[in-house]
């Protein structure tokens, strides 16, 4: 593995750092943000800065109007997103956006690109995932679906529960992943205003990243046209491969930079203040600290590099991927965790951001799979031989 970075390469990693230091941490403190995330007006304040500076949804491919990034380079960009919470929201590559968009370049017909897809790649639209549900249906085992879809004629009625959809509230389509009659799984696509689309409640958690939150999403006898199937019938958990190994990964690169901003305040206090007559970082319990946060972060990083250039290099990546959700999750709550513990008071109120990345970051070992499901998963895989 060649881990240089090519100047064309360098020279954007750059310009994202200084877009976002520049023109999004300076909105961190804005109103137009609550407990459910930043509003629209928010988001499209910021996705209108992205485009201006030319780094909108750089994960797209060229032909719809992004950059054509390679999972490499992406894991470049999107750490540096990553410093700032808005900074995905900005450029267009938050969950669950990113991971839709990456799954309909590769899935989705012409016709529902041009519908979909297209405007969502410019920044006009969001989207959501339709998949988890509340017990006893699918959360970390998917093959618990219990949402269903039964031919109607030319069309599909869909009747369910989805619990706990990243961005539903204000999104324009969704994704829905539903049971057929004989068991197998289908993705269908529908825009999200449609009659039989009950958006229940909006949930509190412990991020406040996303926007439009997390809801309570149901169907009730939700019609959706045979024409609107997102790829073939039946091949539903195939398809959702096709996105969760990619967007595992990419949710550990931009987690990576809001580890690495919360590293960089947690340095800045530690050189600054003063107890027992020296600097804070000065104690050697503090300066362990730092230094295991400085080790984590390396080897987080290579980590995802090395994922990365597994998948450019054409695997599926799987258990790499798992691999690679586990260690970065893991490890950046704990270098977050001792930042928090390096600031003190600072770090448990709303004095520093800090607070806000780890409870952020907490979320981040459950989503796409708890880490136990997935070391469940490679530890079946290795018994296998």
């Amino acid at each position: 593995m060649n881990f240089a970075l090519s100047p064309e390469l360098l020279d954007l990693q750059q310009r994202t750092r200084r877009f976002i230091a520049e023109q999004v941490i300076p909105l961190e403190n804005d109103p137009r943000q609550d407990r459910h995330g930043p509003s629209e007006a928010l988001r499209n304040e910021l996705v209108e800065r992205a485009r201006e500076a030319g780094l909108l949804t750089p994960h797209a491919s060229t032909e719809f109007g992004g950059l054509g990034l390679s999972h490499v380079a992406k894991a470049i960009v999107f750490e540096e997103a990553g410093y700032s919470p808005l900074g995905p929201i900005a450029l267009n590559i938050a969950a669950p956006d990113e991971g839709n968009i990456h799954l309909m370049e590769v899935v989705a017909t012409e016709e529902q690109k041009a519908r979909w897809l297209r405007p969502q790649v410019a920044g006009q639209t969001r989207s959501c995932f339709c998949m988890t549900e509340p017990a006893p249906g699918a959360g970390a085992d998917p093959s618990m679906l219990q949402t269903l879809a039964v031919k109607d004629g030319d069309a599909y009625i869909i009747n369910g529960t989805k619990w706990f959809i990243t961005g539903a509230v204000g999104a324009t389509y969704a994704i829905i992943m539903a049971k057929m009659e004989d068991g197998s799984a289908t993705m269908f696509l529908t825009d999200m205003d449609q009659p039989g689309i009950i958006i229940e409640r909006a949930m509190d958690a412990l991020d406040t990243c996303f926007t439009g939150g997390h809801a309570v999403v149901r169907f009730d006898n939700l019609r959706v046209s045979a024409k609107d199937v997102l790829g073939e019938i039946g091949k539903g958990f195939r398809y959702a491969q096709i996105r969760l190994a990619p967007a595992r990964l990419t949710h550990c690169m931009r987690w990576l930079g809001q580890a690495r901003r919360a590293h960089d305040i947690a340095i800045q206090y530690a050189r600054e203040r003063q107890a027992f007559g020296k600097a804070l970082g000065e104690h050697e319990g503090v300066g362990f600290m730092l230094a295991d946060n400085e080790m984590e972060l390396h080897t987080t990083r290579l980590t995802i590099w090395h994922c990365a250039w597994v998948l450019d290099e054409g695997d599926k990546a799987k258990h790499e991927s798992s691999m690679a959700k586990v260690i970065a999750s893991e490890a950046q709550f704990r270098i977050v965790d001792r930042c928090v513990q390096i600031l003190g008071g600072r770090g448990v109120t709303g004095e520093s951001i800090v607070m806000r990345i780890w409870s952020d970051i907490r979320a981040f070992r459950i989503y796409d799979g708890p880490s136990e499901v997935h070391r469940w998963s490679l530890a079946k895989h290795l018994l296998k031989g």
